[in-house]
């Protein structure tokens, strides 16, 4: 996802725009560019690749007047990842500049009408088509105001946009539409951006725009209008509680290990006041005054679909609720039947996931209650749906996701146990388990991450050169393996495939040779003489084997080249162990790799377009 940044202030602009866009890095991209205003002009510098490259064209120029500036760094929608398909563009009448997030879907027939009236374009993207459409608005000397919504008005997709021109010197417009985009609120100046760390420096007060509105700020002033009336709208702003040393490595290599060693106090956060240990209890206040769904659907895409199904036994087991786990990109292009009774629940760390936004809209349109999970306050999911529950994680700024999935299964863990005991189906027994191993959990999580990194960077020199992995699992297992081979994927770039150990010998187990390491979950549960019998087929053929299970007991041996041992927690709370060390394998793999962990190439920490 693209991260914007706008400033208009008493502060030099380019300075703090790149110092925004620093913090935004983790969002993922590939080019990045700066657009202000300075004696009266325009003026655009972009550079592809990494913002550094970007800095150095910046050093040699003079640009410490300008007070009101803008600043982007692009994934590649539209266009190869080039400096003429770099953000901020201009429109051809060189009156106006513009940066996006999003897709403007009807990009080309609207390219085609404006070159037909005399317009050019030097780039390959629909950015480039709206700038010029803005401008097409505007010859009749029509209000920038009035012409950049009459503009959007004409943009069918998703968009997040800034706006400057030389007219307006020191405003900065903005308008959002099925992509973040929020204004921090300062004293002398005011800023835009999508995502808080951008501006948190400068100010922890944030106004969060809503869908088909449009910003207007000045150093001392911002007003937010509809784009389809403009009329002026009322706006609550926000105190941010978190501050920036929270969003900073805090002596850590990366924002990811700083991540997942931080996974056992963000499970003690979302216990907080939800778990009563005195009493006994557990309670989700956000769902107190809601009826208790008769079915269940979850969705949910990549990491956070994973934690659907993980959490989908929990909800049948303990409170009796049938569930299903959807992938949003496919729920949203069926015609699903909702039944009567039936909830959705969706889940996204970012609170801004395209797919799942669109499946929580469909949902809702067809008359089913929705609850959220997401783990950003005053995000898209979180103002849509009829109730949210947070995660309550802290900011995850590494593009792979750790401490948002922990935090996710904690809660949906904890809903489990909420709706069961309400339903009155959950054992006594079971509820007071549950609650004082998750009362364990993060002593214990916290114990073992060192001597887990240990032999994560042992198993991880060991293995990074093999040509493939299976990561295996059944159970409550198998999503783990999906979420193991998914983090190989993003960060090492080794091939990898996450399966239920069940369906290894349904084909998969054409693959296994001397160089394509098997990845077995198997913990001490209810599976786990099915787990050795297809760890001992993958050995039988040559196939090298990391067996993670907890320490050795009577009746449950396993014989592997590599065995990799942890302490048993109470029944799914192993899941939770077992994540760690997932996580840790595959940063310490990448890390040997010397591949960028923090920003993997091609992704983006939140899919904002499809």
């Amino acid at each position: 996802m693209c991260g914007i940044i706008g400033y208009t202030g008493h502060r030099p602009a380019v300075p703090f725009v790149i110092e925004g866009l620093r913090r935004l890095e983790y969002r993922g991209y590939d080019s990045s560019g700066v657009c202000y205003v300075q004696n009266g002009a325009l003026h655009v510098v972009r550079a592809e690749g990494k913002l550094r490259l970007l800095e150095d064209k910046l050093a040699d120029m003079e640009v410490s007047l300008a007070t009101t500036g803008m600043g982007h760094t692009r994934w590649a929608t539209h266009g190869a990842p080039t400096e003429n398909n770099a953000h901020p563009h201009r429109s051809s009448k060189g009156d106006l500049c513009i940066i996006h997030n999003g897709i403007i879907e009807n990009y080309q027939e609207h390219k085609n009408i404006l070159q037909d009236k005399g317009f050019t374009f030097s780039s390959d993207t629909d950015t480039e088509v709206l700038a010029n459409l803005i401008a097409d608005e505007r010859k009749e000397g029509m209000p920038i105001l009035q012409a950049f919504a009459n503009a959007l008005k004409k943009a069918h997709g998703a968009f997040a946009l800034a706006l400057i021109s030389p007219e307006e010197p020191d405003v900065v417009y903005a308008a959002r539409h099925s992509a973040p985009l929020l204004l921090g609120i300062g004293q002398g100046e005011n800023f835009v951006a999508s995502d808080i760390p951008a501006f948190l420096p400068y100010t922890r007060n944030v106004v969060f725009l809503e869908d088909g509105e449009i910003v207007r700020m000045t150093p001392t002033s911002w007003q937010v209008f509809s784009i389809e009336t403009l009329a002026p709208l009322d706006k609550q702003t926000h105190h941010i509680e978190w501050d920036l040393q929270a969003a900073q490595k805090g002596g850590f290599k990366h924002f990811m290990l700083k991540e997942i060693f931080e996974q056992p106090r963000a499970i003690g956060d979302c216990m907080a006041g939800r778990v009563d240990m005195v009493r006994g209890d557990v309670m989700i206040p956000e769902l107190q005054a809601r009826a208790v769904p008769a079915r269940l659907r979850i969705i949910a895409c990549g990491t956070s679909y994973h934690a659907g199904l993980w959490a989908a036994p929990l909800m049948e087991e303990w409170a009796h609720i049938p569930t299903s786990v959807e992938i949003a990109s496919e729920f949203r292009y069926r015609n699903p039947i909702l039944e009567p009774g039936e909830a959705v629940l969706v889940i996204s760390q970012s609170g801004e996931t395209a797919d799942t936004l669109a499946a929580l809209r469909i949902a809702r349109e067809k008359g089913c209650p929705v609850i959220g999970i997401c783990n950003v306050v005053g995000s898209s999911i979180a103002r849509e749906a009829d109730v949210v529950v947070f995660t309550q994680a802290g900011p995850e700024i590494s593009v792979a996701s750790t401490k948002a999935l922990s935090s996710q299964m904690t809660v949906l863990l904890l809903t489990a146990l909420y709706w069961g005991k309400k339903r009155g189906v959950l054992p006594s027994e079971t509820l007071h388990q549950a609650l004082r191993g998750l009362a364990a959990l993060p002593a214990q999580m916290e114990s073992i991450l060192p001597s887990l990194r240990d032999e994560a960077k042992r198993l991880a020199m060991t293995h990074s050169s093999c040509k493939g992995m299976f990561f295996l699992g059944r159970g409550q297992s198998y999503p783990l393996a999906l979420e193991g081979a998914l983090k190989v994927k993003e960060l090492s770039y080794i091939h990898a495939e996450g399966y239920a150990s069940g369906e290894m010998k349904h084909g998969p187990i054409a693959l296994i040779e001397p160089d394509f390491l098997s990845f077995f979950l198997a913990p001490h549960d209810g599976l786990f003489a099915k787990s050795k019998s297809n760890m001992e087929e993958v050995q039988a053929r040559s196939g090298p084997v990391i067996a993670l299970t907890n320490p050795h007991k009577a009746g449950m041996e396993l014989r592997a080249a590599e065995l990799w041992t942890l302490p048993e927690a109470w029944g799914p709370l192993n899941s939770f162990l077992l994540l760690c060390a997932l996580q840790l394998f595959s940063y310490e793999t990448a890390t040997y790799l010397g591949k960028d962990v923090d920003q993997p190439r091609n992704l983006a920490k939140s899919v904002t377009v499809e």
